[in-house]
């Protein structure tokens, strides 16, 4: 059996995803992706509480506070949205979750090699990636082995950074404390927040992924 992994990467680049962008005016939930036989686009479906006025995305069913909408992206011209760029490597998204414009993105690879080759094309084509979690199949004979991380690598801000978003549910899903909320316990702006963290997973990434 092949040693596969399963990724959770984390896009907060507003061009990544339309969904993201959705997602800081109302929850959104229930997010699903469907490709029409013989058609050159892509459905997406997703649940929110509060309607969402864009003329190209439709209201199909309505019940108590949620409302279910479609809308439609073209991918004959070359992917388009993160989703797209990680579905191009053979590697179908099998859960989104998008909250305050950030998206998360789930999906199964091959190998550590295919899961590097999407993150760095998704780094080169947006801003805000990063690796939120990497699980490593262990099934019979995978000859897997441990991965040792070097904590000393992170700095003292950075470990604290993690800790206090770890702690709050920051990597849950679905999320207990969103960005702000994190950045406000840390007593530091969402951007600086932003910026620690994105630093902190690039090295974790690089030891995980032995850059």
């Amino acid at each position: 059996m092949d040693c596969g992994v399963h990724g959770e990467i984390e896009v907060s680049d507003p061009c990544a995803c339309r969904i993201s962008q959705i997602s800081i005016e109302t929850d959104v939930r229930s997010i699903t992706r469907s490709s029409p036989k013989g058609s050159d686009a892509v459905s997406i479906e997703f649940s929110a509480d509060k309607t969402v006025d864009d003329s190209d995305i439709q209201e199909i069913f309505h019940h108590g506070n949620q409302t279910v909408y479609r809308f439609e992206c073209q991918t004959e011209s070359g992917p388009g949205c993160a989703c797209e760029y990680i579905e191009d490597h053979g590697c179908p998204v099998r859960h989104i979750d998008a909250d305050d414009n950030n998206v998360v993105l789930s999906f199964f690879a091959p190998d550590l090699d295919s899961l590097r080759e999407i993150i760095v094309e998704l780094k080169s084509e947006f801003d805000g990636v990063s690796l939120r979690r990497l699980t490593q199949s262990d099934g019979p004979g995978s000859g897997s082995s441990p991965v040792y991380v070097d904590r000393d690598a992170l700095t003292s801000r950075q470990q604290e950074v993690l800790a206090t978003a770890h702690e709050m549910g920051y990597f849950e899903h679905p999320r207990t404390a969103n960005a702000t909320q994190v950045a406000d316990e840390l007593g530091i702006n969402r951007s600086t927040f932003a910026e620690h963290l994105s630093a902190a997973q690039s090295k974790l990434l690089d030891a995980i992924l032995d850059y």
